[in-house]
Order: structure tokens, then C-alpha cells, then sequence
């Protein structure tokens, strides 16, 4: 008997070596290590998941509020931002444990309160980046605005000089001839035979000639002022073309420069005898260089580059919520554990459906029903897993298995298996024991 208790403690303590070094190696395996990491891995993925996703509701509810507080008061323009992004978030996780199959009404009412929350926070935040986006479009459009008042006013005083120039001119040019004529005699206005014919410098010509020099010192005059009112053109066109370079400097001299030439231009204009064209009312500085106020004409002038960044915000924010919806909701109680191992062993038809996950029935079989099969114990499991988000319903008849629920079933599995493993060893070690008593006692 002694020999026999000496050989069970060498087996016992041989088995023991035997599973303490196979332990080791498998725990200091690449395999292990490498699944170690990968698991740390994907879990700190999935719990940083939580945090970008509450920054891009956060960040997508500042340009939808941005936009909604200049419409309505910004107080209820708060609360129906919260709403919005909370709506997103909640139907994003919700709608990835729905199944078409399971429940129309429910899906349905899902999906569009979605999109309706999608559509509306991408419509107001719209508002934000066309502001980021076009503000230096629209202030060069602005500037260009004020250049172009500018030159059409300018354009009409050039059009205008010239006529001025030309009537002018073509008065010179009679007083000239009245003084031709007036010198041969030859005049029209001169009636008295005896004047007519005469060459010289009699009183006509005197007359005529006074005339011409005091047309010929007009035009000098208005040539001298039109010159003058060139200087000024110049001077506002080199304000107006560096505009753009030193804004407000040159925006005050650009008013201040038209507002010379208009001066100069109307006097000319009425001294030619001439309607003087009206001139531009430029914007002030304050509306040259003020912001955008969002407003739903922004849609005219549609941006693609700030709507695709809108919908970006919402589209991350929907794909990241979606797919928290397969993260653990929370770790289920050993006896929990148990409770639901032993529950789902009880149903028998599995698959792997086009989702490529678990698929089980949960209805009873023929021969359940037949026997009248009490299936509460097990139903109770499957309401309790899609309660908790383990498991989610495909249609009347089944369920599908989610990702967070196979480690649960693989941890119990493993579980069973050693414990087979350890029942095999052990009564394989009981009959090697009563092998070698028999062998002695022979």
C-alpha cells in the first residue's frame, strides 16, 4: 500500500510538471503574444472610439448651432442642437442592432428620424464652412465690386470728356473760319456791299477774332482742367488697384479720391452745358470688410468643398456611432455567464447567415412542440441578451449572434474543454495507478 501511495504522488507530481511546462510554452508562445497585443489593441480602439465620437458631436453641434442661433433665439437654438446631435447618436447605435426583417415599422421610424437629424445638422453647419471657406472669396468679390462701380463711372467721365473735347473743338474750329471769312470778306453776316470783298483786318475781323480768342482761351482752359482731372484719376486708380494690399488706408483714399474727381467732373460737365452721369455709392469700410451673415441664399452660390465638409462631421459621427454598437455594453455576472451558457446549449439549429455571424432559431422545433416543451428558462436568456445587445433579432424566428458575445461563448467553451481534458487525465492516471497495483500485487 505504501508503494502504491509513492507511485501516485510520482505520477501526480509528474502530471502536474507535465501541464505546469505545457502552460509555460504556451504562454510564452509568439502566438499568445501576438494575440495579446492584438486584443489590448482592438480594445483601446473601441474604448477611444467613445471620446471621438463625443468630440465630433460636439464639434458638429458648434457649426449646426452657429447656423440655427441666426434664425431663431440662440437659447432654443441650443436645446435643438442637442437634440440633433443626441438624435444622431442614438439612432446610429440603435439602427445597427435593427434588422429590416425584424421590425419594419421600427426600423423605418428609425432610419428617417436619421436622416432628418442628418439633414438638418448638415444644412445649418453648411452655414459655418461657407463662411470659413468663401469669406476671402467675398471679400475679393467685394473689392472687385467697388473697383468695377468705380471704372463704369470712370469709363462714362473718359466717354464724356471726349465729347466735351469734341464740341470744343468744333467751335474752335467755326470761331476759326468766322475769322477766314471775316478777313476776306466773304463772311455771311456781313450784308453791306461795300464791306464785301474786302481782305484785311476791318471791323468784322476784329469782332470775329475777339470771338476766337475767347474761344480759343476756353478750350485751353478746359484742356487745362481735364488735365488736371487726369492727375486725380490716377491717383484714385493707384489707391483702387491696391486695394486689396492695405485695405482700409486705401479705401479711405479711394472715396476721398472719387468723390475729388466727381467735384471737378460736375463742374466741367455744367460748364460744358451737359447733364452730369451720377456716381457710385461705394461701401463703407465697416461693409467692405464685414463677416457673412448665414442666410439660405448661401445655397445659391452652393460650395461643394464646405457641404462635403458639413456632411464629413456627421458621416464620421454616424460610422463610429454605428459601430460602437458592437462594443460590450457592459460585462455580464459569473452567474450571468452561466446562466446564458446553459440557456443557449438548449437550442439546436445554428447557421452562419449572409452577415456572416451565428444565426440561431429560436422558435421550437416539431418535436418540442409535440412534447409541449417548457422554453421559458431559454427565451428568457434570448430576451436578456437582446436587451443587453448580445444577440440581435434578424425576423420572428431567429437571432443573430454579436461580435462582443462569441469571446463569452469561446471563455465558457474553454472552460469545458479543460475540464473535459482534466476528467480524461485524471481517470486515465486512475487506471495507469490501478495497472501498476495490479502488476504489484501479481
Amino acid at each position: 500500500m505504501g508503494l502504491l501511495n509513492v507511485n501516485l504522488l510520482k505520477t501526480n507530481k509528474l502530471t502536474a510538471m507535465n501541464r505546469a511546462s505545457f502552460s509555460k510554452f504556451n504562454g510564452s508562445g509568439l502566438g499568445s503574444w501576438l494575440n495579446g497585443i492584438q486584443t489590448i489593441f482592438v480594445g483601446m480602439l473601441r474604448i477611444w472610439s467613445i471620446p471621438i465620437v463625443l468630440m465630433l458631436s460636439v464639434a458638429s453641434g458648434f457649426t449646426t448651432y452657429y447656423g440655427l442661433s441666426h434664425f431663431i433665439v440662440p437659447w432654443i437654438a441650443l436645446i435643438i442642437t442637442i437634440a440633433i446631435q443626441s438624435i444622431i447618436v442614438i439612432c446610429s447605435l440603435e439602427i445597427a442592432g435593427i434588422h429590416w426583417k425584424a421590425n419594419r415599422t421600427r426600423y423605418l421610424s428609425v432610419l428617417i428620424s436619421l436622416l432628418v437629424a442628418i439633414a438638418a445638422s448638415i444644412t445649418f453647419s453648411y452655414f459655418k464652412f461657407y463662411e470659413i471657406s468663401q469669406s476671402e472669396t467675398i471679400h475679393m468679390d467685394r473689392i472687385n465690386q467697388v473697383r468695377q462701380d468705380v471704372n463704369n463711372y470712370l469709363s462714362v467721365i473718359l466717354s464724356t470728356k471726349s465729347k466735351i473735347l469734341k464740341q470744343q473743338n468744333e467751335d474752335l474750329d467755326k470761331a476759326n473760319e468766322d475769322v477766314t471769312q471775316a478777313y476776306f470778306g466773304t463772311h455771311a453776316q456781313i450784308i453791306a456791299q461795300s464791306h464785301k470783298r474786302i481782305v484785311g483786318q476791318g471791323p468784322f475781323w476784329r469782332h470775329y477774332n475777339q470771338l476766337y480768342q475767347a474761344k480759343k482761351k476756353q478750350f485751353e482752359q478746359v484742356e487745362q482742367d481735364f488735365r488736371r482731372l487726369d492727375d486725380d484719376i490716377r491717383k484714385l486708380q493707384t489707391s483702387l488697384n491696391a486695394l486689396e494690399a492695405d485695405t482700409e488706408n486705401n479705401h479711405r483714399l479711394t472715396v476721398a479720391g472719387l468723390q475729388d474727381v466727381e467735384l471737378k467732373f460736375n463742374r466741367l460737365v455744367a460748364n460744358a452745358g451737359l447733364l452730369a452721369p451720377k456716381a457710385p455709392v461705394l461701401m463703407t469700410y465697416a461693409q467692405l470688410i464685414q463677416g457673412i451673415t448665414p442666410s439660405f441664399s448661401m445655397w445659391k452660390g452652393f460650395s461643394l468643398f464646405a457641404f462635403v465638409c458639413a456632411a464629413m462631421v456627421d458621416f464620421f459621427t454616424v460610422l463610429l456611432s454605428y459601430r460602437l454598437e458592437f462594443t460590450a455594453p457592459g460585462p455580464l455576472t459569473e452567474q450571468e455567464q452561466e446562466l446564458v451558457f446553459e440557456c443557449i446549449r438548449q437550442f439546436s439549429e445554428f447557421r452562419i447567415n449572409e452577415n456572416d455571424e451565428l444565426e440561431m432559431v429560436i422558435e421550437k422545433s416539431e418535436i418540442e412542440r409535440a412534447r409541449r416543451y417548457s422554453d421559458w428558462s431559454r427565451m428568457f436568456a434570448v430576451g436578456f441578451l437582446l436587451s443587453r445587445g448580445f444577440l440581435r433579432k434578424i425576423d420572428e424566428r431567429s437571432v443573430e449572434f454579436a461580435p462582443n458575445f462569441y469571446p463569452l461563448i469561446a471563455e465558457r467553451m474553454g472552460e469545458q474543454l479543460r475540464a473535459i481534458k482534466a476528467q480524461a487525465s485524471a481517470k486515465k492516471t486512475e487506471r495507469k495507478v490501478a495497472y501498476e497495483v495490479l502488476e504489484h500485487e501479481q
